[in-house]
């Protein structure tokens, strides 16, 4: 691929450009005669920031169709996701996730609007206090965690949420009318990472209080199968240990056929040759909560990432998942 350019895709946002960035300089750093292309895309999911994901095919035709689509047509030579929202229990024909690139922190962060403190926070346990996601995993935590708290729907670009709670903007409802304004908001803490706002984290919570989503803090890189070459040059910055928990992890959403209105959550760790795997499934109102945790060979993620699948079902994931699928 000397003298010429690979092109890849991504979305507008602040944080998605930072995602490509990074990818970018890891493939001239490995190969320095190749020239990298950054393609904007404003995605359904950028352009319409009131409705919920379903409306657009949950996370996967909201923000990776259209880009996918410009892979196939030659357009592009790859796109970078993340992880987390690509589905786990779909088909991509034609299609590969060539790299992963080392994974950033995986779990999830608060964030408090000015003048409300995280001491108010936990005295209050959350009463009165409206707090902002549009992920309905983070929600089902947040009711188990805040019970007395109101979870609001809240779409938007990480930069904007974070811009929407400081001026107290209310969110638009996908039908009709509006909530808010938030007290607090729920966010990944890589994606403050990547947007330089760690400064903004009041609190980050471990993985026993609100297990990551399966992929969660992994940038990944997808290329059409066919082509050799980009994928060549992908395989050259992927990072094992981030594949082998991302496989791992990816394996439930697989076994549960998990959907985008499915609670599901998935965290797989590495330490030397083992690997320890959490999932969980919880009803949307928080109710309900299934976990397992099981230890695998780590060069095996698929085989443990099958297992703790198949235990969930048998602890009864499989009607919580019903419950939440929509109405076709």
């Amino acid at each position: 691929m000397s003298g010429q350019a690979l092109r890849i895709g991504t979305r507008k946002s602040v944080m998605a450009l930072a995602q490509t960035d990074e990818v970018a300089r890891l493939l001239r750093a490995s190969a320095p005669d190749l020239a990298v292309d950054v393609v904007k895309f404003e995605t359904r999911g950028d352009q319409d920031q009131t409705s919920k994901l379903l409306r657009h095919g949950g996370k996967g035709g909201a923000f990776v169709a259209e880009i996918r689509d410009a892979m196939r047509s030659g357009t592009l030579q790859a796109a970078m996701h993340s992880l987390k929202d690509v589905p786990g229990n779909e088909e991509t024909p034609g299609l590969v996730i060539a790299a992963m690139l080392a994974r950033d922190a995986a779990n999830d962060s608060l964030v408090l609007r000015p003048g409300l403190s995280l001491e108010t926070f936990r005295a209050s346990r959350g009463k009165g206090l409206k707090i902002g996601t549009n992920a309905v995993r983070r929600a089902a935590y947040l009711r188990r965690l805040f019970p007395e708290a109101t979870v609001i729907h809240y779409r938007g670009a990480a930069d904007t949420r974070i811009a929407k709670l400081d001026r107290g903007d209310k969110q638009r409802l996908p039908g009709g009318g509006e909530v808010g304004p938030a007290d607090a908001l729920v966010m990944a803490r890589s994606g403050l990472e990547r947007i330089g706002m760690t400064a903004r984290i009041a609190h980050d919570f471990t993985v026993d209080e609100m297990l990551p989503a399966v992929g969660q803090g992994i940038v990944a890189v997808e290329c059409v199968d066919t082509d050799w070459a980009t994928r060549m040059r992908l395989a050259g910055i992927d990072d094992a240990q981030a594949r082998l928990s991302a496989e791992a992890e990816r394996e439930v959403l697989w076994v549960l056929n998990g959907h985008c209105n499915s609670p599901i959550a998935g965290h797989a760790t590495l330490v030397g040759h083992e690997m320890t795997l959490r999932a969980s499934v919880l009803d949307e109102t928080g109710d309900r909560f299934i976990e397992v945790v099981r230890c695998g060979a780590a060069d095996r993620p698929r085989e443990l990432g099958r297992a703790v699948g198949l235990e969930l079902l048998d602890k009864g994931a499989a009607e919580i998942i019903a419950r939440s699928r929509p109405d076709e």
